[in-house]
């Protein structure tokens, strides 16, 4: 029996304890997807070193997924438009079943192998093209027909599984294995394995975004501010990183659309907004070189 599928026999009377000893048990079960996660890392790192070139090549990252993790999947893509101002038809969501199935169980949907290639050969996938699969099982039909679709087209695959030895983990290019074991509900993988894929695709798509010059220091420069809180986050942005004021900073980001690289540019180096712009790509969207430029 796969692990994840495994009753965990120290909670076998799960059903009689007292509701805060019940939330503690649920809450304290949760720290196994962090150290999951924690003995995956280097394999994250190999997957994010490998994912790099390609994707500064103009691929895409393609999330493919059932249940709990195509969800998570989705999640992730949709995230990094607002944080990383990453374009969102280079960050697609491919959900068994579909769109529909993101609010509404479809019943057999993970079942279907033909589907998970059609759907993957539907977004034409090609050679400098991400392919992250997840299931926590690691054998779900609809996630390996996506992957052996995505190996034909010599698209990198990233496989992340919750089970030793999963074929997931074992096909793909890069395998991940985020060994959470039994869940305190026996096969309830919503728990801490879906909380393990959450914290992996987390660390690979923020580690990528890095690495692709889209944070200076720890901040977040390359946000879309879709909304009043993230326009104001921009001005705060602005401010720490520059020591301008808040009527400097808003003025330079009014000037440039609000994107907070090139007003930190432009205001760090007291230079226009279109030589702050063309500091940065020539940088290649590092602001640490274009301050140094």
């Amino acid at each position: 029996m796969l692990k994840t599928e495994t009753p965990a026999q120290e909670h076998s009377e799960l059903d009689e304890y007292p509701t805060a000893q019940l939330v503690t048990v649920l809450v304290d079960d949760q720290l196994g997807a962090v150290n999951a996660v924690r003995a995956a890392a280097p394999r994250i790192a190999e997957a994010v070193q490998a994912a790099l070139p390609r994707i500064e090549a103009g691929g895409r990252l393609i999330y493919v997924g059932a249940g709990t993790s195509g969800r998570l999947g989705v999640l992730d893509s949709v995230e990094l438009y607002p944080t990383f101002s990453w374009p969102q038809e280079r960050a697609l969501a491919l959900l068994a079943g579909g769109s529909g199935a993101m609010f509404v169980a479809v019943e057999g949907a993970e079942d279907d192998s033909v589907q998970g290639a059609a759907d993957l050969n539907a977004v034409r996938p090609g050679p400098n093209d991400v392919v992250l699969l997840l299931a926590a099982s690691g054998a779900t039909p609809y996630v390996l027909g996506a992957l052996r679709a995505a190996r034909a087209v010599g698209a990198l695959t990233v496989g992340f599984a919750n089970n030793t030895d999963a074929p997931l983990v074992l096909e793909a290019e890069i395998g991940v294995t985020l060994d959470t074991g039994s869940e305190v509900i026996s096969g309830s993988t919503r728990l801490k394995a879906g909380t393990s894929q959450k914290i992996a695709l987390n660390t690979f798509s923020s580690a990528l975004m890095v690495r692709l010059n889209k944070v200076y220091g720890n901040l977040m420069v390359d946000l879309k501010p879709t909304n009043a809180k993230l326009v104001q986050r921009a001005v705060r942005l602005t401010m720490f990183a520059t020591g301008a004021d808040e009527g400097a900073a808003r003025a330079a980001l009014e000037q440039c659309n609000f994107h907070v690289k090139v007003a930190i540019v432009a205001l760090a180096k007291k230079t226009s907004i279109d030589q702050a712009r063309a500091l940065l790509e020539r940088a290649h969207g590092s602001v640490r070189q274009a301050l140094t430029a």
